[in-house]
């Protein structure tokens, strides 16, 4: 009889653990970066309109933005001189390269999830960064969750004075 409660209180520890395991699953919008921007900021990110395609010679990216942002680019912001309005969102979504196993031709398809990047326009809480916040969290597969790449709000800033003529971003919305 002991023994039999023994083994019941095992599975029944054991079948907690495991469903414990399934309830603590990463909620991606409680990330947030050190000193900077929370993934939550981005929430809807999933549905925003594309802007452009990009690769690295091992990367496939994806990069939208909010409506703000994309309405933005249809009245010719950046090439008519005007900045991007406050409010405007971007994100960088990228994943490893890899052959499609299933086309008949040669194609590269997205693979694994690398990280998702954001950009955000706020001038008040930016003016450090010529109004603009950058953040990156890196996907980890293995255990189906993102870390912040960076910290703080200014790390993608140096990069982007590059193009600062362009308002800080590199993606132009080509034509369709």
């Amino acid at each position: 009889m002991k023994s039999n409660s023994i083994m019941a209180l095992a599975i029944a520890l054991s079948s907690a653990v495991i469903a414990g395991i399934g309830l603590a699953a990463q909620d991606r919008f409680t990330v947030t970066v050190p000193d900077g921007l929370s993934f939550a900021e981005f929430r809807g990110y999933e549905t925003w309109q594309f802007v452009a395609v990009s690769a690295t010679d091992s990367g496939i990216k994806v990069i939208a933005a909010n409506p703000a942002m994309i309405d933005a680019y249809r009245a010719g912001v950046p090439g008519n001189g005007r900045p991007f309005p406050e409010g405007s969102m971007i994100v960088k979504i990228e994943w490893a390269q890899q052959r499609s196993a299933e086309s008949p031709y040669s194609v590269t398809v997205p693979g694994v999830l690398r990280s998702v990047s954001f950009i955000e326009k706020d001038s008040q809480r930016f003016p450090d960064t010529a109004g603009w916040a950058y953040v990156q969290f890196s996907y980890d597969a293995g255990s189906d969750t993102f870390r912040p790449s960076v910290s703080g709000t200014a790390c993608g800033h140096a990069c982007h004075t590059t193009v600062a003529a362009k308002d800080y971003i590199f993606t132009a919305y080509p034509v369709r």
